[in-house]
Protein backbone atom coordinates (compact mmCIF):
# COMPACT_ATOMS: atom_id res chain seq x y z
CA UNK A 1 0.00 0.00 0.00
CA UNK A 2 1.18 3.50 -0.80
CA UNK A 3 1.65 5.90 2.04
CA UNK A 4 -0.66 8.88 2.04
CA UNK A 5 2.42 11.07 2.32
CA UNK A 6 3.69 9.93 -1.06
CA UNK A 7 3.48 12.54 -3.84
CA UNK A 8 0.79 12.52 -6.48
CA UNK A 9 2.13 11.67 -9.92
CA UNK A 10 1.49 14.96 -11.72
CA UNK A 11 2.36 15.70 -15.35
CA UNK A 12 5.19 17.95 -14.18
CA UNK A 13 6.66 15.17 -12.06
CA UNK A 14 6.32 12.65 -14.90
CA UNK A 15 8.15 15.07 -17.22
CA UNK A 16 11.00 15.56 -14.74
CA UNK A 17 11.30 11.80 -14.25
CA UNK A 18 11.27 11.15 -18.02
CA UNK A 19 13.86 13.91 -18.56
CA UNK A 20 16.08 12.37 -15.91
CA UNK A 21 15.80 8.94 -17.53
CA UNK A 22 16.85 10.36 -20.89
CA UNK A 23 19.72 12.54 -19.65
CA UNK A 24 21.35 9.86 -17.49
CA UNK A 25 20.98 6.92 -19.86
CA UNK A 26 22.52 9.02 -22.64
CA UNK A 27 25.90 8.66 -20.90
CA UNK A 28 26.03 5.03 -22.02
CA UNK A 29 25.69 5.80 -25.74
CA UNK A 30 27.91 8.79 -26.52
CA UNK A 31 30.61 6.29 -27.46
CA UNK A 32 28.85 4.35 -30.22
CA UNK A 33 28.80 6.82 -33.16
CA UNK A 34 32.38 8.01 -32.52
CA UNK A 35 34.12 4.65 -32.18
CA UNK A 36 36.19 5.10 -35.35
CA UNK A 37 37.41 8.55 -34.23
CA UNK A 38 38.38 7.23 -30.78
CA UNK A 39 40.19 4.29 -32.36
CA UNK A 40 42.22 6.67 -34.54
CA UNK A 41 43.05 9.00 -31.64
CA UNK A 42 44.24 6.20 -29.35
CA UNK A 43 45.77 4.27 -32.29
CA UNK A 44 43.87 1.07 -31.54
CA UNK A 45 41.66 -1.12 -33.72
CA UNK A 46 37.93 -0.65 -34.21
CA UNK A 47 37.50 -3.98 -32.47
CA UNK A 48 39.23 -2.68 -29.35
CA UNK A 49 36.90 0.32 -29.17
CA UNK A 50 34.00 -2.08 -29.68
CA UNK A 51 35.13 -3.82 -26.49
CA UNK A 52 35.01 -0.46 -24.68
CA UNK A 53 31.40 -0.07 -25.84
CA UNK A 54 30.70 -3.57 -24.56
CA UNK A 55 32.23 -2.68 -21.18
CA UNK A 56 29.82 0.23 -20.83
CA UNK A 57 26.87 -2.09 -21.38
CA UNK A 58 28.34 -4.69 -19.03
CA UNK A 59 28.94 -2.03 -16.38
CA UNK A 60 25.33 -0.95 -16.68
CA UNK A 61 24.15 -4.54 -16.30
CA UNK A 62 26.33 -4.95 -13.21
CA UNK A 63 24.99 -1.69 -11.76
CA UNK A 64 21.47 -2.97 -12.31
CA UNK A 65 22.29 -6.11 -10.37
CA UNK A 66 24.21 -4.53 -7.48
CA UNK A 67 22.90 -0.96 -7.16
CA UNK A 68 19.26 -0.84 -8.30
CA UNK A 69 18.03 -3.08 -5.41
CA UNK A 70 19.07 -0.24 -3.09
CA UNK A 71 15.89 1.50 -4.27
CA UNK A 72 13.88 -0.96 -2.17
CA UNK A 73 15.74 -0.21 1.07
CA UNK A 74 17.02 3.41 1.01
CA UNK A 75 15.64 6.86 0.24
CA UNK A 76 15.18 6.93 -3.52
CA UNK A 77 15.49 10.70 -3.89
CA UNK A 78 18.91 10.78 -2.22
CA UNK A 79 20.03 7.70 -4.14
CA UNK A 80 19.07 9.26 -7.49
CA UNK A 81 20.89 12.54 -6.80
CA UNK A 82 24.03 10.82 -5.50
CA UNK A 83 24.18 8.56 -8.55
CA UNK A 84 23.96 11.63 -10.79
CA UNK A 85 26.92 13.15 -8.97
CA UNK A 86 28.90 9.92 -9.33
CA UNK A 87 28.06 9.92 -13.05
CA UNK A 88 29.65 13.35 -13.42
CA UNK A 89 32.91 11.99 -11.96
CA UNK A 90 33.00 9.02 -14.35
CA UNK A 91 32.34 11.31 -17.32
CA UNK A 92 35.25 13.49 -16.23
CA UNK A 93 37.35 10.32 -16.13
CA UNK A 94 36.50 9.62 -19.78
CA UNK A 95 37.28 13.24 -20.72
CA UNK A 96 40.74 13.25 -19.12
CA UNK A 97 41.72 9.60 -19.83
CA UNK A 98 45.32 9.67 -21.20
CA UNK A 99 45.34 6.07 -22.46
CA UNK A 100 42.84 3.80 -24.12
CA UNK A 101 42.76 1.37 -21.20
CA UNK A 102 41.98 4.13 -18.71
CA UNK A 103 39.27 5.34 -21.10
CA UNK A 104 37.87 1.78 -21.17
CA UNK A 105 37.83 1.74 -17.36
CA UNK A 106 35.97 5.05 -17.36
CA UNK A 107 33.53 3.63 -19.92
CA UNK A 108 32.83 0.69 -17.60
CA UNK A 109 32.29 3.01 -14.61
CA UNK A 110 30.00 5.26 -16.65
CA UNK A 111 27.75 2.27 -17.28
CA UNK A 112 27.98 1.09 -13.66
CA UNK A 113 26.56 4.30 -12.15
CA UNK A 114 24.15 5.33 -14.94
CA UNK A 115 21.35 3.24 -13.44
CA UNK A 116 19.20 6.17 -12.28
CA UNK A 117 16.43 5.45 -14.83
CA UNK A 118 15.97 1.99 -13.40
CA UNK A 119 15.39 3.46 -9.94
CA UNK A 120 12.98 6.07 -11.29
CA UNK A 121 10.92 3.68 -13.42
CA UNK A 122 9.79 1.38 -10.55
CA UNK A 123 9.06 4.48 -8.45
CA UNK A 124 6.87 5.86 -11.22
CA UNK A 125 5.15 2.50 -11.65
CA UNK A 126 4.27 2.39 -7.94
CA UNK A 127 2.91 5.94 -7.94
CA UNK A 128 0.87 5.34 -11.10
CA UNK A 129 -1.05 2.33 -9.77
CA UNK A 130 -2.23 -0.62 -11.89
CA UNK A 131 -4.80 1.35 -13.95
CA UNK A 132 -2.29 3.87 -15.38
CA UNK A 133 0.91 1.89 -15.00
CA UNK A 134 1.37 1.07 -18.69
CA UNK A 135 0.75 4.67 -19.75
CA UNK A 136 3.28 6.07 -17.25
CA UNK A 137 5.79 3.35 -18.07
CA UNK A 138 5.43 4.22 -21.75
CA UNK A 139 6.16 7.89 -21.04
CA UNK A 140 9.20 7.17 -18.86
CA UNK A 141 10.57 4.64 -21.30
CA UNK A 142 9.90 7.10 -24.11
CA UNK A 143 12.14 9.58 -22.29
CA UNK A 144 14.72 6.83 -21.89
CA UNK A 145 14.69 6.05 -25.62
CA UNK A 146 14.86 9.73 -26.61
CA UNK A 147 17.97 10.01 -24.43
CA UNK A 148 19.56 6.98 -26.09
CA UNK A 149 18.83 8.20 -29.61
CA UNK A 150 19.66 11.88 -29.17
CA UNK A 151 22.89 10.95 -27.38
CA UNK A 152 24.06 9.28 -30.58
CA UNK A 153 22.92 12.24 -32.68
CA UNK A 154 24.56 14.86 -30.45
CA UNK A 155 27.73 12.82 -30.01
CA UNK A 156 28.14 12.24 -33.75
CA UNK A 157 27.59 15.91 -34.62
CA UNK A 158 29.81 17.24 -31.81
CA UNK A 159 32.65 14.89 -32.83
CA UNK A 160 32.38 16.15 -36.43
CA UNK A 161 32.94 19.76 -35.24
CA UNK A 162 35.14 19.58 -32.11
CA UNK A 163 37.47 16.97 -30.53
CA UNK A 164 35.56 13.86 -29.55
CA UNK A 165 36.29 14.37 -25.83
CA UNK A 166 34.12 17.50 -25.89
CA UNK A 167 30.95 15.42 -25.67
CA UNK A 168 32.01 14.05 -22.27
CA UNK A 169 32.71 17.51 -20.89
CA UNK A 170 29.31 18.70 -22.13
CA UNK A 171 27.74 15.66 -20.44
CA UNK A 172 29.33 16.62 -17.12
CA UNK A 173 27.75 20.09 -17.27
CA UNK A 174 24.33 18.63 -18.18
CA UNK A 175 24.36 15.97 -15.45
CA UNK A 176 25.35 18.48 -12.76
CA UNK A 177 22.56 20.84 -13.87
CA UNK A 178 20.15 17.89 -13.70
CA UNK A 179 21.28 17.01 -10.16
CA UNK A 180 20.53 20.59 -9.10
CA UNK A 181 17.06 20.45 -10.68
CA UNK A 182 16.32 17.15 -8.95
CA UNK A 183 17.43 18.50 -5.59
CA UNK A 184 14.73 21.18 -5.70
CA UNK A 185 11.94 19.39 -7.59
CA UNK A 186 12.03 15.64 -6.94
CA UNK A 187 9.70 14.79 -4.04
CA UNK A 188 10.97 12.81 -1.09
CA UNK A 189 9.26 9.38 -0.96
CA UNK A 190 10.17 9.02 2.70
CA UNK A 191 9.85 5.47 4.03
CA UNK A 192 6.95 4.47 1.78
CA UNK A 193 8.60 1.60 -0.03
CA UNK A 194 11.30 0.43 2.37
CA UNK A 195 11.35 -2.99 3.97
CA UNK A 196 13.33 -4.40 6.87
CA UNK A 197 15.79 -6.46 4.86
CA UNK A 198 19.45 -5.47 4.69
CA UNK A 199 21.23 -4.88 1.39
CA UNK A 200 22.70 -8.39 1.27
CA UNK A 201 19.43 -9.96 2.35
CA UNK A 202 17.70 -8.05 -0.44
CA UNK A 203 20.15 -9.41 -3.00
CA UNK A 204 19.68 -12.90 -1.57
CA UNK A 205 15.94 -12.79 -2.30
CA UNK A 206 16.47 -12.29 -6.05
CA UNK A 207 16.99 -15.98 -6.99
CA UNK A 208 13.75 -16.88 -5.20
CA UNK A 209 11.88 -14.18 -7.13
CA UNK A 210 13.22 -15.58 -10.40
CA UNK A 211 12.14 -19.10 -9.42
CA UNK A 212 8.71 -17.94 -8.25
CA UNK A 213 7.65 -15.82 -11.25
CA UNK A 214 7.50 -17.42 -14.72
CA UNK A 215 6.64 -14.03 -16.24
CA UNK A 216 9.87 -12.60 -14.85
CA UNK A 217 11.92 -15.43 -16.37
CA UNK A 218 10.19 -15.01 -19.72
CA UNK A 219 10.58 -11.23 -19.84
CA UNK A 220 14.25 -11.45 -18.85
CA UNK A 221 14.97 -14.09 -21.49
CA UNK A 222 13.32 -12.50 -24.50
CA UNK A 223 14.54 -9.07 -23.32
CA UNK A 224 18.10 -10.44 -23.46
CA UNK A 225 17.77 -11.38 -27.11
CA UNK A 226 15.66 -8.42 -28.22
CA UNK A 227 18.01 -5.80 -26.79
CA UNK A 228 20.98 -7.90 -27.90
CA UNK A 229 19.67 -7.56 -31.46
CA UNK A 230 19.17 -3.82 -30.98
CA UNK A 231 22.71 -3.28 -29.63
CA UNK A 232 24.20 -5.52 -32.30
CA UNK A 233 22.99 -3.05 -34.93
CA UNK A 234 23.86 0.22 -33.21
CA UNK A 235 27.34 -0.90 -32.15
CA UNK A 236 28.31 -1.82 -35.72
CA UNK A 237 26.43 0.83 -37.71
CA UNK A 238 29.39 3.27 -37.66
CA UNK A 239 31.67 0.56 -39.09
CA UNK A 240 29.19 -0.21 -41.87
CA UNK A 241 28.49 3.35 -42.98
CA UNK A 242 32.19 4.34 -42.85
CA UNK A 243 33.03 1.38 -45.12
CA UNK A 244 33.12 1.69 -48.95
CA UNK A 245 29.36 1.03 -48.98
CA UNK A 246 28.64 4.63 -47.84
CA UNK A 247 31.94 6.41 -47.01
CA UNK A 248 30.17 8.30 -44.20
CA UNK A 249 31.37 9.38 -40.76
CA UNK A 250 30.30 10.32 -37.24
CA UNK A 251 27.96 13.12 -38.34
CA UNK A 252 25.92 10.81 -40.55
CA UNK A 253 25.85 8.14 -37.83
CA UNK A 254 24.38 10.72 -35.46
CA UNK A 255 21.83 11.90 -38.00
CA UNK A 256 20.66 8.35 -38.69
CA UNK A 257 19.89 7.97 -34.98
CA UNK A 258 17.20 10.63 -35.34
CA UNK A 259 15.02 8.15 -37.24
CA UNK A 260 14.96 6.01 -34.13
CA UNK A 261 12.78 8.70 -32.54
CA UNK A 262 9.82 6.91 -34.09
CA UNK A 263 10.31 4.34 -31.34
CA UNK A 264 10.26 7.05 -28.69
CA UNK A 265 7.10 8.57 -30.16
CA UNK A 266 5.48 5.13 -30.16
CA UNK A 267 6.33 4.42 -26.51
CA UNK A 268 3.35 6.26 -24.90
CA UNK A 269 0.99 4.57 -27.37
CA UNK A 270 2.52 1.17 -26.59
CA UNK A 271 2.08 1.93 -22.89
CA UNK A 272 -1.65 2.58 -23.42
CA UNK A 273 -1.92 -0.66 -25.39
CA UNK A 274 -0.20 -2.48 -22.51
CA UNK A 275 -3.01 -1.28 -20.21
CA UNK A 276 -5.64 -2.79 -22.54
CA UNK A 277 -4.21 -5.78 -24.37
CA UNK A 278 -2.15 -8.90 -23.69
CA UNK A 279 1.49 -8.09 -22.99
CA UNK A 280 2.58 -11.28 -24.74
CA UNK A 281 0.91 -10.20 -27.98
CA UNK A 282 2.65 -6.84 -27.83
CA UNK A 283 6.02 -8.52 -27.23
CA UNK A 284 5.35 -10.71 -30.29
CA UNK A 285 4.67 -7.59 -32.38
CA UNK A 286 8.04 -6.25 -31.24
CA UNK A 287 9.77 -9.48 -32.24
CA UNK A 288 8.19 -9.46 -35.69
CA UNK A 289 9.24 -5.84 -36.30
CA UNK A 290 12.83 -6.50 -35.22
CA UNK A 291 13.02 -9.61 -37.42
CA UNK A 292 11.71 -7.71 -40.43
CA UNK A 293 14.27 -4.96 -39.78
CA UNK A 294 17.18 -7.40 -39.86
CA UNK A 295 15.94 -9.16 -42.98
CA UNK A 296 15.85 -5.76 -44.70
CA UNK A 297 19.33 -4.93 -43.38
CA UNK A 298 20.69 -8.22 -44.69
CA UNK A 299 19.34 -7.90 -48.24
CA UNK A 300 19.09 -4.14 -48.73
CA UNK A 301 21.18 -2.30 -46.15
CA UNK A 302 23.22 -0.71 -48.94
CA UNK A 303 20.18 1.36 -49.98
CA UNK A 304 19.67 4.43 -47.81
CA UNK A 305 15.87 4.23 -47.94
CA UNK A 306 15.85 0.64 -46.72
CA UNK A 307 18.49 1.42 -44.08
CA UNK A 308 16.30 4.19 -42.66
CA UNK A 309 13.20 1.95 -42.77
CA UNK A 310 15.04 -0.79 -40.87
CA UNK A 311 16.14 1.72 -38.19
CA UNK A 312 12.51 2.76 -37.66
CA UNK A 313 11.27 -0.84 -37.51
CA UNK A 314 14.06 -1.90 -35.16
CA UNK A 315 13.53 0.95 -32.70
CA UNK A 316 9.74 0.63 -32.65
CA UNK A 317 10.04 -3.15 -32.27
CA UNK A 318 12.48 -2.85 -29.40
CA UNK A 319 10.17 -0.37 -27.70
CA UNK A 320 7.20 -2.75 -28.03
CA UNK A 321 9.27 -5.40 -26.27
CA UNK A 322 10.65 -3.21 -23.49
CA UNK A 323 7.45 -1.35 -22.56
CA UNK A 324 5.36 -4.53 -22.57
CA UNK A 325 7.91 -6.63 -20.69
CA UNK A 326 8.66 -3.97 -18.11
CA UNK A 327 4.96 -3.27 -17.50
CA UNK A 328 4.20 -6.89 -16.68
CA UNK A 329 7.31 -7.18 -14.54
CA UNK A 330 6.17 -4.15 -12.53
CA UNK A 331 2.73 -5.72 -12.15
CA UNK A 332 4.28 -8.51 -10.07
CA UNK A 333 4.18 -6.35 -6.93
CA UNK A 334 5.04 -2.92 -5.60
CA UNK A 335 7.23 -4.00 -2.67
CA UNK A 336 9.48 -6.04 -4.95
CA UNK A 337 9.37 -3.60 -7.89
CA UNK A 338 13.07 -2.62 -7.78
CA UNK A 339 14.23 -6.21 -7.50
CA UNK A 340 12.03 -7.53 -10.31
CA UNK A 341 13.14 -4.57 -12.41
CA UNK A 342 16.74 -5.46 -11.51
CA UNK A 343 16.31 -8.99 -12.83
CA UNK A 344 14.69 -7.86 -16.07
CA UNK A 345 17.06 -4.98 -16.80
CA UNK A 346 20.18 -6.92 -15.79
CA UNK A 347 19.31 -9.59 -18.34
CA UNK A 348 18.27 -6.89 -20.82
CA UNK A 349 21.59 -5.05 -20.74
CA UNK A 350 23.60 -8.23 -20.41
CA UNK A 351 22.04 -9.05 -23.77
CA UNK A 352 23.00 -5.59 -25.00
CA UNK A 353 26.59 -6.11 -23.86
CA UNK A 354 26.72 -9.52 -25.53
CA UNK A 355 25.21 -8.09 -28.72
CA UNK A 356 27.79 -5.28 -28.85
CA UNK A 357 30.66 -7.72 -28.39
CA UNK A 358 29.40 -10.30 -30.89
CA UNK A 359 28.55 -7.57 -33.41
CA UNK A 360 32.09 -6.18 -33.29
CA UNK A 361 33.64 -9.64 -33.64
CA UNK A 362 31.33 -10.60 -36.51
CA UNK A 363 32.04 -7.35 -38.34
CA UNK A 364 35.77 -8.12 -38.23
CA UNK A 365 35.38 -11.73 -39.36
CA UNK A 366 32.31 -11.81 -41.61
CA UNK A 367 31.31 -8.24 -42.41
CA UNK A 368 27.76 -6.93 -42.61
CA UNK A 369 26.29 -10.30 -43.65
CA UNK A 370 27.73 -11.89 -40.50
CA UNK A 371 26.34 -9.11 -38.31
CA UNK A 372 22.82 -9.41 -39.73
CA UNK A 373 22.92 -13.21 -39.66
CA UNK A 374 23.73 -13.17 -35.93
CA UNK A 375 20.89 -10.69 -35.41
CA UNK A 376 18.47 -13.19 -36.97
CA UNK A 377 19.88 -15.96 -34.76
CA UNK A 378 19.17 -13.76 -31.72
CA UNK A 379 15.62 -13.33 -32.97
CA UNK A 380 15.19 -17.08 -33.40
CA UNK A 381 16.25 -17.56 -29.78
CA UNK A 382 13.67 -14.96 -28.68
CA UNK A 383 10.93 -16.81 -30.58
CA UNK A 384 11.92 -20.06 -28.86
CA UNK A 385 11.56 -18.34 -25.48
CA UNK A 386 8.21 -16.83 -26.45
CA UNK A 387 6.52 -19.85 -28.03
CA UNK A 388 8.15 -22.89 -26.45
CA UNK A 389 10.33 -22.46 -23.36
CA UNK A 390 8.18 -19.98 -21.42
CA UNK A 391 4.76 -20.46 -22.99
CA UNK A 392 2.03 -20.13 -20.30
CA UNK A 393 0.69 -23.61 -21.09
CA UNK A 394 4.02 -25.07 -19.94
CA UNK A 395 3.81 -23.33 -16.54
Amino acid sequence: MLSQKQPILTRRLIFIMALTCGVVVANNYYLQPIETVIAKDFQVSNGAVGIAAMLTQFGYALGLLLLVPLGDIVNRRKLIIRMCLLSSLTLLGAYFAPTFWLFSLAAFLIGLVSIVPQIIIPYGAVLAGPAKRGRVMGTLLGGLLVGILLSRTVSGIVASIWPWRTIYLMAVVVILALALILKFTLPDPGHANRHKLSYWQTLATIPALIKQHRVLREAASNGFFMFGTFSLFWSTLIFYISSPVYHWGTREAGLLAIFGLFGALAAPLIGRLADRFSDRWLVLIGLLLETLAFIILMVGGQYIGLLVLSIILLDVGNQFGQVSNQTRVQNLGERISNRTNTVFMFSYFLGGSFGSLVGTLMWQSAGWFGVTAVGLVFQLCAYLCHFIIFHPKKA
